[in-house]
């Protein structure tokens, strides 16, 4: 079972940025997609980042897309998610996920791996 485990959250202005980090323990064997999943108070969950092992293609939704950036380090036993220009809107407990769907299949209706999630507050 793959453990992940967040962090880097925390309270932000509007317009300011922050990193998430999301660490594996172990080293999956098929091909899967992993990525960044926030939920918000009263909202459903929402993929906002998806990276495919295959190619490190990426995938944005348009509420994030030119704003977060997905990407992981070469040994790729860690997950990162840049986000500028941070809104209100983005206020939300971000999970780090996993699934073996692939490419635009990826979602959090597919998610079989879930970190335990790390707040992000955008406030002024």
């Amino acid at each position: 079972q793959v453990q992940l485990v967040e962090s880097g959250g925390g309270l932000v202005q509007p317009g300011g940025s922050l990193r998430l980090s999301c660490a594996r323990s172990v080293f999956p064997r098929n091909y899967y997609s992993i990525g960044w999943v926030r939920q918000a108070p009263g909202k459903e969950r929402e993929g906002v980042s998806w990276l495919d092992s295959r190619d490190d293609s990426t995938y944005y939704p348009d509420s994030v897309k030119g704003r977060f950036t997905i990407s992981r380090d070469v040994a790729k036993t860690t997950l990162y998610l840049q986000m500028n220009n941070l809104k209100f809107e983005d206020t939300a407990v971000y999970y780090c996920a996993k699934t073996l769907a692939l490419g635009p299949k990826a979602g959090s209706a597919n998610v079989g791996s879930w970190g335990q999630g790390t707040q992000v507050t955008v406030s002024s």
